[in-house]
């Protein structure tokens, strides 16, 4: 196994088992874990708030795995390292109770600070996710693993940025939140499966992989082509020629003097 292959390895596990971490710690904190910011969990007085925060950085040191892992195409390589340090600090800095953002609450210092990183940490990704899905360096099925993500993820989280201006916190932003992370996690998870498999074909070769491509090829004799020798024999048009040959032949036989003679008569 290459060294891109094993950090593609090391970085999905990595990925889910901090999703997972941070998962369990929101269904134990005390209220329905389907309300509210997922950053709530993280905050202090919240009985897992440690582990929620641990399985945030360990999510970060998954996408920043895959980031070297990519690291040859330097753009994606540069995003998903640098949502990776996005995640680490709003790891860090956690949002106090509530997580109160503008312009319905006066957030404090680190909350501003906590939701820029998530904000902007989850813009990087989605770019990342756009220009994955631009590389024909990449595979046929990373590219379109890119495009379905960005596709849910670019109105989601459209969505999700006029729902916190004009709405704010309730239960319509808590659920726009949790499904865009679920696309995230499912698209970082995904590529690194992808990444960490064997060697696939370009994505140079999406097009002939196609269903409109997929026939089986025609042979050169089954096209016509005028003037071409590839034509296949015609028993019809060879039986033809064979019974004109032979009237031919028999027109040019010698006739004996008999037979003129009755020819003459009749």
């Amino acid at each position: 196994m290459t060294r891109n292959r094993w950090l593609a390895a090391t970085a999905g596990p990595a990925v889910l088992v901090g999703v997972l971490v941070m998962l369990a710690a929101l269904v134990g904190t005390p209220g329905s874990w389907l309300t509210g910011y997922v950053s709530e969990a993280g905050t202090s007085g919240q009985p897992y708030a440690g582990a929620y925060r641990c399985g945030l950085v360990l999510l970060a040191l998954g996408v920043a795995l895959l980031g070297s892992t990519l690291r040859r195409l330097r753009p994606v390589g540069a995003l998903l390292l640098g949502a990776a340090v996005l995640a680490g600090v709003s790891a860090v800095v956690p949002c106090s109770r509530g997580c109160p953002l503008p312009p319905f609450a006066s957030p404090t210092t680190a909350d501003v600070v906590h939701a820029a990183a998530s904000i902007v940490g989850m813009v990087t990704l989605a770019t990342a996710m756009v220009l994955v899905a631009l590389t024909p360096a990449l595979g046929c099925a990373a590219r379109r693993l890119a495009v379905c993500a960005v596709a849910l993820v670019v109105p989601l989280g459209g969505c999700l940025g006029l729902t916190m201006l004009f709405i704010g916190r309730g239960p319509l932003n808590a659920a726009l939140e949790r499904l865009l992370l679920v696309i995230a996690v499912s698209w970082l998870i995904g590529t690194c499966l992808l990444t960490a498999g064997p060697p696939r074909a370009p994505a140079a070769a999406c097009t002939a992989s196609s269903p409109a491509h997929a026939l089986p090829p025609t042979r050169a004799w089954a096209r016509p082509h005028r003037g071409s020798s590839a034509d296949p024999p015609d028993d019809r048009q060879q039986r033809f020629r064979d019974v004109l040959d032979g009237a031919l032949r028999l027109e040019d036989q010698p006739v004996n003097g008999h037979d003129q003679a009755d020819a003459e008569k009749r």
